[in-house]
């Protein structure tokens, strides 16, 4: 078993390999003692921050809006009665085709 690694002392291979973890975890990566002591690493991590910033502009997150999930469900329960009315009359030993034609319907 390895010793944990001084982060006074940490080369910069050695904080790169950690960098993907510290910005998973959400910690202050500024304050990191190899960050404040590393010019190379600073540059870095601006770098990286400079990306991150820009691609959230690129596609900021939207909320849906509020009444999405109720149509979604109403369209779900719209779905589920067409089939059981749909196998109610075939007496359910036919699967049932959700977007079927009707039959005598024109093709377009």
């Amino acid at each position: 078993m390895t010793a944990p690694i001084d982060p006074k002392n940490m080369t910069c291979e050695q904080f790169q390999a950690l960098l993907p973890e510290l910005i998973g975890t959400g910690q202050d990566i500024n304050r990191h003692p190899h960050i404040q002591s590393c010019a190379l690493c600073s540059a870095l991590l601006a770098d990286l921050e400079t990306i991150a910033q820009a691609a959230r502009e690129l596609f900021p997150i939207e909320e849906p809006p509020e009444e999405l999930w109720a149509h979604i469900e109403t369209a779900i329960k719209k779905e589920e009665s067409a089939a059981d009315t749909k196998s109610g009359e075939s007496g359910g030993s036919e699967p049932v085709k959700m977007h079927e034609k009707p039959a005598g319907e024109p093709a377009l």
